[in-house]
């Protein structure tokens, strides 16, 4: 990985609403978008913002199934940044914001 990219890669990640998202996809694997939304209670706008720039960064990629957005872990993100992601999801599993997200996330369903 070039300076530029792992630069690029902790800007991304050094705001707190895509720090979650990135969280809430590597517990999960992949989420649509409305379930980011009703987790993070999120406008539909911001949401894909924040995702946006996750994929411009290569972070998340997605995929469309009917009229809804997938998200989840580019390859790179899931490989070559496993001991970051780790280290991403030992330092937040006792956080209070991120176990609320989990709580949220488990009663979502507007996907169904």
């Amino acid at each position: 990985m070039k300076t530029d990219a792992l630069a690029g890669l902790f800007k991304a990640l050094s705001e707190p609403i895509r720090l979650r998202i990135l969280y809430l996809l590597l517990e999960k694997g992949e989420l649509c978008v409305c379930d980011l939304m009703s987790t993070l209670e999120l406008s539909q706008s911001v949401t894909s913002r924040h995702l946006a720039y996750l994929r411009n960064h290569n972070i998340v990629q997605s995929k469309r199934v009917g009229v809804w957005m997938y998200y989840q872990l580019t390859e790179t993100t899931q490989i070559e940044l496993l001991p970051l992601s780790d280290f991403i999801q030992d330092s937040l599993k006792e956080c209070v914001t991120i176990a609320a997200d989990l709580d949220k996330l488990k009663q979502s369903k507007c996907c169904e």
